[in-house]
């Protein structure tokens, strides 16, 4: 199955980077000159590139940094910009989504309830068990299989049968003056109200319409939710049908480039099923109408298509995708475009929207965009910390935090480690110091490209690295199985300085994972700071014990 041309179409897979910083486009460019020489005099992937750098190095100042971080986290000296906390960075949600899609190569083994919320209560409620009972066309099964899929994960035994059933059946009723001998048994199936009976006046249908098994979903990274919607899509197409009959959108173009790879793989033994994406920099022709049958592509452009460039007809859509809800409304204009390409769409369009968390703005928004819904939630269940050891260590200094943190490595036998900081200053400096006393260190930093960031924690989980130092933005859902020990350089606080007790629990529920043991160390080195762990204990109700990294016994007792 073949995708349209694009920023990064399958024939030129460089991928552009996020944002317009120098630094971004300085590291991009230490991946690009290599395919740029090797690329074929004048063939069009050379021509594109060179494109692409023309226009972007026209316009762009390229300043020398002290700091470029490369793919396999090689430690570094820290640069000028990086006093910025966690906080100013704010997370950048598109890009922590595409890492999570980029470093998971199977699905997540998910120990949340799934909690199935019908629109209609008296429905009969099932899930399956296999792909089996979903009676797919046989192209699609095999497609499931070839993509190592062997029984669906919880969010599918429970999406999947509803993104698959029939349209309800609805009938609009209207009253009808009717002589008695016109009535058939056909006109008799709705029962009178009594005022009427006897009288020529009767309730009688005045139309028919389906209505689709809309959905609303909560499920996050790694759960298999990509595969079930595109299963959905692919189940509605009718390949004989030359025109766009799914829209799917995504909040950047790097994330939907990620799903159609999925669609592409479902469906590679459906020749006659194609793909096209709109995105920004995918030029067609004005009064152009594309004949690919699913369309993924940003709210922008997708809105362009519809409505001022004619290339989509929005009334023959037949299923309406809006992947990562939290994260489209978290960009400015995507939330009002996605309700304007929705407001197209015929009434009988069956609309799916997923998204990882469900706070109120994302719930409010997905209400706006799919009616009379159903909705599967995840009931999330309490981590635990009864299976983490933690201790603090009193300090009066950096430099004597980092002094305790090599008294802890020469007592204990640690598999990996990873250690959090405030800031990126802070993380760069230890990296190197560590790096300096003979460990094998990665570095995430926040200045990395989302594909240099996967490629660090692919090799932090392959134990190439066994110390790991990052601040908290770009560590969420690394699952690394022989991580015994997570130190707490600096103890997470909120922009107000108070304790950020959610996050403290993310970053300790690193170790203690799959059944095992873990360690939890705290460096605390003001009174600020024992305030801030003090309150964090009072909030789990749960001691944390002191430890004296300068008595080696106590240090060789914790590890028993």
């Amino acid at each position: 199955m073949l995708s349209r041309g694009g920023r990064g179409c399958r024939q030129c897979p460089i991928t552009l980077p996020v944002g317009d910083t120098g630094s971004r486009w300085a590291q991009w460019l230490k991946l690009v000159i290599p395919a740029l020489w090797e690329a074929e005099a004048g063939g069009s992937q050379g021509q594109e590139i060179k494109t692409i750098l023309v226009n972007k190095l026209s316009n762009l100042h390229l300043k020398e940094e002290k700091i470029k971080p490369d793919a396999n986290g090689a430690v570094v000296k820290p640069s000028a910009n990086a006093e910025k906390t966690d906080e100013e960075e704010k997370e950048d949600r598109a890009a922590q989504s595409l890492l999570n899609k980029l470093i998971r190569s199977n699905l997540v083994d998910n120990t949340n309830q799934v909690e199935v919320l019908q629109r209609d209560p008296n429905s009969p409620l099932y899930s399956v068990k296999s792909f089996e009972e979903l009676r797919l066309k046989p192209q699609l099964l095999q497609g499931v299989y070839a993509m190592g899929f062997n029984r669906p994960s919880k969010i599918q035994e429970n999406a999947l049968p509803l993104m698959l059933a029939e349209p309800v059946l609805l009938c609009h009723w209207g009253w009808s003056a009717v002589a008695q001998s016109q009535l058939t048994a056909d006109c008799n199936f709705h029962p009178l109200p009594p005022g009427l009976k006897g009288s020529s006046h009767l309730r009688l249908p005045s139309s028919w319409d389906y209505s689709p098994q809309n959905l609303i979903a909560q499920s996050q990274s790694g759960t298999g939710k990509t595969a079930a919607f595109v299963l959905a899509m692919l189940s509605q197409v009718e390949p004989a049908n030359k025109y766009p009959q799914c829209l799917c959108l995504s909040p950047t173009y790097e994330l939907a480039l990620q799903t159609g790879k999925v669609i592409e793989q479902m469906g590679k033994f459906y020749p006659a099923l194609k793909l096209a994406y709109a995105v920004r920099g995918n030029k067609l022709e004005r009064g152009q109408k594309i004949s690919e049958q699913i369309v993924i592509g940003t709210p922008g452009t997708v809105l362009d298509w519809c409505s001022k460039l004619k290339f989509i007809d929005p009334k023959k859509i037949k299923v309406f995708v809006l992947d990562e809800a939290d994260v489209m409304i978290a960009t400015q204009g995507h939330q009002d475009q996605s309700i304007r390409i929705q407001r197209m769409l015929p009434r009988n369009c069956q609309m799916l929207l997923f998204s990882a968390t469900f706070e109120d703005s994302v719930w409010k928004f997905a209400q706006k965009v799919v009616p009379d819904p159903n909705v599967i939630k995840l009931k999330r269940e309490e981590e635990t910390l009864d299976t983490i050891k933690q201790y603090y260590v009193l300090c009066s200094s950096r430099d004597e935090k980092f002094q305790a943190l090599c008294n802890l490595y020469g007592a204990i036998t640690i598999a990996q480690a990873m250690i959090f900081c405030h800031t990126r200053k802070t993380a760069s400096w230890l990296a190197a110091e560590l790096s300096k006393e003979g460990h094998q260190v990665a570095l995430l930093s926040g200045e990395m490209m989302v594909e240099q960031r996967a490629a660090v924690i692919e090799r932090f989980r392959e134990g190439k690295e066994k110390v790991l130092v990052t601040t908290n933005v770009c560590a969420r859902g690394i699952d690394v199985e022989q991580v015994s020990v997570v130190i707490n350089f600096d103890l997470p606080v909120d922009k107000d300085g108070n304790p950020d007790n959610e996050t403290y629990l993310h970053r300790i529920g690193r170790t203690g994972r799959f059944g095992k043991r873990g360690l939890a160390v705290n460096m605390v080195d003001s009174k600020h700071s024992m305030n801030i762990l003090n309150r964090i204990q009072e909030h789990f109700n749960k001691k944390i014990e002191r430890l004296d990294t300068d008595d080696l016994d106590e240090i060789e007792k914790i590890a028993n």
